[in-house]
């Protein structure tokens, strides 16, 4: 049978964390008042798309995002750990402000190619490309055709869009690659065995103003 999916990939809603300007990463933090009126707002603007299945990463924040979008819909909803967010070692919990003084955290921020996390002891962009394509081409083979829910987090979900662009890990932060990715903005992939994919809509949040 001929694959034939769509898959809707939401950023986490806002959480403590983002307010405090922490970075999280494989750290995590609850969502905030405004993250889960985020994710009750994109579950509200996708309430008329039939999901056959949903994915999370294996964070709380992810998880918790999936549970408010599906509401009361009976939609199985599983963990992939492919899906979590980029891990950044020591740099995890630490004000962003500070870190941003830092030459290797630059480099993570604007240069992927040389970015090697000896400091950090974190997870390089190739290590992240690997695993996140992965976890897209493991749902791939569980499912023919349908809608696919994804919650995920800024720097997968930003570098994966990149990637199915036809960027690499390497240059996928260069101006007009990438962009920086909203909580539970939707970001809107299809997939076919004969075209590959196409990425539709990226970084949507019309539905938050709402």
């Amino acid at each position: 049978m001929k694959k034939q999916l769509t898959f809707y990939i939401i950023r986490h809603g806002r959480t403590e964390w983002n307010e405090r300007g922490l970075l999280q990463g494989s750290g995590d933090s609850p969502l905030t008042e405004e993250g889960i009126l985020g994710a009750q707002k994109t579950g509200a603007a996708l309430q008329n798309i039939p999901f056959v299945a949903a994915y999370s990463s294996c964070l709380q924040r992810t998880i918790d995002t999936a549970r408010y979008i599906i509401g009361a819909r009976p939609v199985p909803l599983f963990q992939h750990k492919g899906l979590n967010e980029q891990y950044f070692g020591r740099w995890e919990g630490q004000d962003t402000a500070k870190l941003r003084e830092l030459t290797e955290y630059q480099q993570m921020l604007t240069d992927p190619a040389h970015y090697e996390a000896k400091i950090s002891g974190g997870e390089t962009y190739q290590q992240l490309a690997e695993r996140a394509m992965k976890a897209l081409h493991d749902i791939i083979q569980i499912h023919d055709s349908g809608n696919i829910l994804i919650v995920s987090h800024g720097h997968t979900i930003r570098l994966l869009l990149s990637l199915l662009n036809g960027a690499t890990w390497q240059n996928h932060r260069k101006e007009g690659r990438s962009v920086s990715l909203l909580n539970t903005s939707i970001n809107v992939v299809r997939y076919s065995d004969e075209a590959g994919f196409c990425v539709e809509k990226t970084n949507e949040v019309d539905h938050l103003e709402q």
